[in-house]
């Protein structure tokens, strides 16, 4: 059966550009028509383009090659679990962050190869994952400090329109339904009540 080689390659949204992955892995040898990209969050390992890879393409002597480890999840756990799946799948992973994997053992040193795998796998995954907490005690610290600021978050209010404050005060008074104001305003319902929870 011939063997072939796959890369994967993803950025978490639509605006990062995967031109510096999909390089490395056609400079490593991977054909640009088998690299998958996904361009989704690594928070687990449910993405449209790694699946399909997974369970439509990849078969028992392929080899699949990333850059980087997170790559696959950004979750200790789910790579543990992935790369343990490419095993049993019998699939090679190669990491070109990760030298040890790229290297091919004799078939009778396989062994050291997945003991020193497995031990460089398990420190960078640790390492990987104490930097995402810290990255994120950062972003809620920042968050709380910024609030007891009075710093607002999320889409700024859209201004009032000129005639606000009559169009108002005759809704107040029962001379104006709320839906009639709308159009008077010309304001969408969730613009409407949107300025008007803002000024309450």
């Amino acid at each position: 059966m011939e063997q072939r080689t796959y890369g994967y390659a993803r950025v978490s949204t639509r605006e990062q550009n995967e031109d510096r992955q999909i390089e490395a892995l056609t400079r490593f040898g991977v054909p640009e028509a088998n690299i998958i990209i996904d361009k989704a969050s690594g928070k687990d390992t449910e993405r449209e383009g790694y699946q399909y890879l997974k369970r439509q393409i990849l078969r028992r002597g392929d080899t699949l090659v990333i850059k980087e480890l997170d790559l696959l999840s950004r979750s200790k756990g789910d790579v543990k679990r992935e790369l343990e799946s490419f095993k049993e799948m019998g699939v090679r992973v190669k990491i070109l962050d990760i030298p040890t994997t790229l290297t091919d053992f004799p078939p009778e040193q396989l062994w050291v190869q997945d003991m020193i795998n497995s031990i460089l796998i398990e420190v960078l995954g640790s390492i990987a994952e104490v930097e995402r907490l810290k990255i994120r005690t950062r972003q809620r610290e920042g968050i709380e400090a910024a609030k007891k600021k009075n710093v607002r978050f999320g889409r700024p209010p859209a201004p009032l329109p000129d005639n606000w404050r009559e169009v108002m005060a005759a809704v107040k008074r029962g001379e104006l339904r709320p839906v009639d104001a709308m159009q008077v305003l010309r304001l969408s319902r969730s613009s409407f009540y949107r300025l008007y929870r803002n000024i309450l």
